[in-house]
């Protein structure tokens, strides 16, 4: 769901309004690098749902201890790029195809990132579906596996997503047809992820998701 969903400016928002109410404030970067750090630890549980503790201990330098449920968070997330322009794309796209939903959420936050995209979905499959999380290709297989019950051929499917680290690479093994959106083309690093071993090089490559939809609409002309 980063893709669509931009999560590092949720959070950077949630964070800053608790940081406003012991007088400090906040730098991104400094936000997003501790975010990297103890999100992605090995002993932290998948998609965690508590700010302290779970997620990080705030650093003192912050001097914004406490604790904050990542439900309010995940209801006012707000979309990636512009807010009409995503949901009129994604629902452009879903009258011409199936589109499922692959995200490292659980499936209470995924409820809130669908109905603020306008529930555009054909399925979905979260965390708590597959038991692990992207880059792991056993969530692959598992949403793989439920398509292909469905009678979806593997060539027939494109996966779009903006993290190198958690989709494109493991997504072009798995000999999958690749779209990548980079939302972050004007901004250095790579944000809330993990920087990727390497960059892989998709078979299609937009800025947003409404670049996508107006590219697809002549083949339905």
């Amino acid at each position: 769901m980063g893709t669509l969903i931009d999560f590092e400016s949720g959070l950077m928002d949630s964070l800053s309004a608790i940081a406003a109410e012991h007088g400090t404030r906040l730098a991104r970067e400094d936000v997003l690098k501790a975010y990297r750090a103890e999100r992605y630890r090995p002993d932290v549980q998948r998609f965690p749902t508590t700010w302290s503790g779970s997620i990080w201990p705030s650093p003192r330098s912050w001097a914004c201890r406490g604790t904050r449920s990542w439900a309010g968070a995940c209801a006012t997330t707000p979309p990636a790029g512009s807010p009409c322009g995503l949901v009129a794309a994604m629902q452009a796209l879903s009258h011409r195809y199936k589109l499922v939903a692959m995200t490292n959420a659980q499936r209470w936050a995924f409820a809130h990132f669908d109905a603020t995209l306008g529930h555009p979905f054909h399925a979905s499959f979260t965390t708590d579906d597959t038991g692990t999380e992207k880059p792991d290709p056993a969530f692959f297989h598992h949403v793989l596996t439920a398509l292909e019950a469905q009678g979806v051929a593997r060539d027939d499917i494109l996966h779009v997503a903006q993290s190198q680290h958690h989709d494109m690479g493991v997504a072009r093994d798995l000999g999958l047809n690749t779209c990548w959106i980079q939302r972050r083309h004007d901004q250095p690093g790579w944000g809330g992820t993990i920087a990727p071993a390497a960059v892989t090089v998709p078979d299609y490559h937009f800025t947003a998701m409404a670049e996508l939809a107006a590219a697809v609409e002549p083949a339905f002309a």
